[in-house]
């Protein structure tokens, strides 16, 4: 199955009902986004989860689509997106004790890995990355701690008082708690 985008071609093949879930699907996936079809079948050669094994498989569905149906080289294309999406749940039961029963759940996930050419528009782009506070200029920061300086500064001297006084209310109110005796711990004696 192949789609054509504006400007270059992207090949698709695609795997639905697979027997694993998509969590351990595309911690594989994330290895081959972006490579060359070499660089990703080495990858995938080498990596130990059995995720691997179905990926390559759809990985190679691919390559073929794209040299039989567009007369492309394998060997001159990137994967431009490897996607693991959910698919549904196979919910089984299991007997447990005292006439119990457990859930199992059987996931299943769907793969999909696109094609493009080395050379082509459609290049991979890189996941938007978690934006982080921006931080004020050297020159603002300068200005905002010299403003806090002295905004502590002139509320320090009020903020003393009330300090002393929330310190005098707790040694007040632990001297007027009456403390509770100790009992003595028995001694053991022997019978």
């Amino acid at each position: 199955m192949a789609t054509t985008q504006t400007e270059t071609q992207t090949v698709r093949a695609q795997a639905k009902w697979v027997r694993m879930s998509a969590r351990k699907g595309r911690i594989v996936a994330e290895h081959i986004r972006g490579r060359s079809v070499p660089e990703a079948r080495a990858v995938l050669a080498f990596t130990p989860r059995a995720a691997a094994r179905e990926i390559e498989k759809v990985l190679a569905s691919a390559v073929a689509n794209a040299e039989a149906n567009h007369g492309l080289v394998g060997d001159e294309l990137i994967v431009h997106a490897a996607v693991v999406d959910e698919g549904p749940t196979l919910k089984r039961w299991r007997a447990r004790a005292r006439g119990r029963v457990a859930r199992i759940k059987k996931h299943t996930c769907h793969i999909t890995v696109l094609l493009a050419p080395m050379g082509g528009a459609a290049t991979v782009a890189e996941p938007p990355k978690r934006s982080e506070p921006k931080q004020a200029e050297p020159e603002q920061a300068e200005a905002t701690e010299a403003t806090e300086t002295e905004a502590t500064a002139e509320s320090k001297p009020a903020a003393k008082p009330k300090a002393k006084a929330a310190e005098k209310t707790e040694e007040e109110s632990a001297e007027s708690k009456p403390k509770k005796p100790r009992t003595p711990r028995r001694k053991k004696t022997e019978d």
